[in-house]
């Protein structure tokens, strides 16, 4: 029996196609998209009248294998990961995922694990190892068999900007002013961000705080924290929600990581901790009837945090918490490449001084480094910003805290210092800064054979391929800056 047969066969999946059927019998969807999330973290996929749902559950969707790389081409003309010779994958939806739109109620939308062609005469059926969101949740059961139980949660801090639209459609500024905290400036974004909200709400999203950030029209809207999969894909529906409400409202949601320079820049800051035990719940967050499934709605409570200091020292993570943060300091380097994944990326890191990492350390409470203790029992891990792929960073930090647990690595001491203010002294002192340019961070990737492994099979290929042409693309393209530094260079 192949993967994509057991799949469809699992004990109890055809209650819960059934239980879909029923819920959009009673909500009145008549369209539903299947989407995947491609390398990048764009959402792919397909729209399919839902008349046809029990068809699409059993059989699935087709599409080219080079959808999972956005389907475009490098700059040499050959299409990223997969040649257009290549046989079509199928995409399963998962019923548990099922959640009507609620800017639309006609339409729902159900997320899809990916499978090589039934017919392909390599492994027909089996995972396709370049669908990341399938991946993680591999990686996770892996990791959680591993050590005993233990199992990821995770919580993101999504920072992104509004930008208002110019009569060609390009951004013309934000649409407040860069004052971080301000109350004023909050408010000048309250339709955007009540309007956010009531959509993250419908699906789903526990959302817990905001605030103005420090840059034009940036604000930061969380949501609770959870199971490492369904965190990544509440930030993948969060991200929709925004590009949503910005087509509402004639602005643009700017998920660029840094398109100001001298503020601050979009981080996504992921707040990690290990976990035994615990228990679901369902949070209808006032929802009644419930807009989709069950699971969208659920969340893991209570358990034991296995971060948690186990010594008098309040502030100092458990040694299980410990030997976790020295698997991440030992591949920081690597997994900056998953968190800062753009050219664009390392202007952030560049522009110091806004509390960007530059070195691999970590603190308490240290805003300077690279990874702090942001909580007892949580770790934030700031290398990571607005274009990362959720379920790639997840993945590549899973691996670091097995390599950490199994091999009891040592973070070293904490830094307690203002980074900027020491930056010599490391430099003295040979420290390797992090990757400070996407082709650095390539090369550490292709270095460090433990967070290859969160890109297994094909997907390591597909994603070096389009990082490599990306970074390539930029070297060899003429930007505003040649032509104001070089122009007139000579005589």
């Amino acid at each position: 029996m192949t993967d994509l047969e057991s799949y469809v066969g699992a004990k109890g999946r055809d209650e819960l196609v059934k239980q879909v059927r029923a819920k959009i019998d009673e909500l009145g969807v008549t369209y539903i998209y299947y989407q995947f999330v491609s390398v990048t973290s764009r959402i792919m996929g397909k729209g399919v009248p839902a008349d046809h749902w029990e068809t699409i559950a059993q059989r699935g969707f087709q599409l080219v294998y080079g959808s999972t790389a956005n389907l475009f081409i490098d700059r040499h003309s050959r299409y990223i990961g997969y040649g257009s010779e290549a046989w079509e994958l199928v995409g399963i939806p998962e019923p548990e995922t099922f959640v009507q739109l609620p800017w639309d109620k006609r339409c729902a939308r159900v997320f899809c694990t990916l499978f090589r062609g039934r017919e392909h005469p390599d492994d027909p059926g089996s995972y396709l190892t370049a669908d990341c969101r399938g991946n993680l949740r591999r990686i996770h059961e892996e990791f959680r068999k591993a050590h005993g139980g233990l199992h990821l949660r995770v919580g993101t801090e999504p920072e992104m900007m509004w930008l208002k639209k110019g009569e060609d459609g390009k951004p013309a500024g934000g649409v407040t002013k860069p004052h971080c905290y301000h109350i004023d400036q909050f408010e000048a974004l309250r339709p955007v961000f009540l309007k956010v909200i009531e959509y993250d709400r419908a699906m789903g999203l526990d959302m817990i705080q905001g605030d103005h950030e420090d840059a034009p029209g940036q604000l930061e809207l969380n949501f609770t924290f959870d199971d490492v999969l369904r965190n990544a894909d509440r930030l993948t529906t969060h991200r929709q929600v925004c590009a949503q409400v910005a087509r509402e409202q004639n602005l643009i949601a700017c998920f660029m990581p840094k398109p100001f320079m001298g503020v601050s820049a979009n981080a996504c800051h992921t707040n990690i901790s290990l976990w035994r035990g615990g228990e679901e719940k369902v949070n209808g967050l006032g929802n009644s009837p419930l807009p989709g499934m069950e699971s969208v709605f659920t969340y893991f409570t209570g358990g034991e945090n296995t971060f948690l200091p186990d010594t008098d020292d309040i502030r100092r993570p458990s040694e299980i918490g410990l030997y976790c943060m020295g698997g991440i300091m030992e591949h920081v380097h690597a997994l900056t490449a998953l968190g800062c994944p753009t050219v664009n990326s390392y202007r952030r890191l560049l522009d110091f001084g806004f509390w960007a990492p530059v070195y691999p350390n970590w603190g308490f409470q240290n805003r300077t480094c690279a990874v702090r203790v942001s909580a007892p029992g949580r770790f934030e891990c700031k290398a990571v910003d607005s274009a990362n792929n959720p379920y790639l960073v997840a993945a590549g930090l899973l691996k670091a805290l097995d390599d950490g647990l199994k091999r009891k690595l040592d973070p070293g001491e904490p830094e307690q210092r203002n980074i900027y203010d020491v930056l010599d002294e490391y430099e003295e002192r040979n420290v390797r800064k992090l990757p400070m340019s996407l082709g650095e961070a390539n090369d550490a990737l292709a270095q460090d054979e433990v967070i290859k492994e969160a890109l297994p099979g094909e997907m390591y290929g597909v994603y070096m391929h389009y990082k490599r042409d990306e970074w390539e693309k930029f070297l060899a393209t003429v930007t505003e800056w040649d032509l104001e530094t070089y122009l007139d260079v000579l005589p």
